[in-house]
């Protein structure tokens, strides 16, 4: 299927995060910017998350691969808000917004954080629009089957 917007979700989560969360997160992102879920062409995100189960989930849910990047990958990936505690704790300032980016793309929804009730965010998520349907073929991506 040829898709004239694709679009990239890059997540971050939290250990555990439930894959309602996720996906209630990504969902009201794309409405919040007007765009459609059946745009989306891969999730994106940080190689240790691969198997985190909210994540992998919210792929599945939308019906798209998980492409997943290296610590070292993503700290080389230019980003609006870089933190000094994701640095801290997975070896990289971003992991929502570089592995949107990581593909190439413009940046339509900068990081956002999910707002669960009575607990701390346990999910972050940004959104890039790549001008065609891409596959990561580049060294150090692996490919989640879904």
């Amino acid at each position: 299927m040829t898709r004239s917007t694709s679009l990239v979700v890059g997540l971050g989560a939290s250990r555990g995060v439930p894959v309602d969360e996720v996906v209630e997160l990504v969902l009201a992102a794309l409405r919040g910017a007007g765009l459609a879920a059946a745009d989306v062409v891969e999730v994106a995100t940080l190689d240790v998350k691969a198997g985190e189960p909210g994540i992998v989930g919210a792929a599945g849910r939308l019906g798209v691969p998980l492409v997943t990047y290296s610590a070292a990958r993503l700290a080389e990936v230019p980003v609006r808000g870089p933190s000094a505690a994701a640095l801290a704790a997975v070896g990289t300032p971003s992991v929502a917004e570089a592995a949107a980016l990581a593909g190439g793309g413009e940046l339509l929804v900068p990081k956002r954080r999910s707002c669960p009730v009575g607990r701390p965010a346990g999910v972050t998520c940004a959104i890039v629009r790549r001008p065609r349907r891409t596959s990561p073929t580049s060294a150090g991506i692996r490919r989640q089957g879904t």
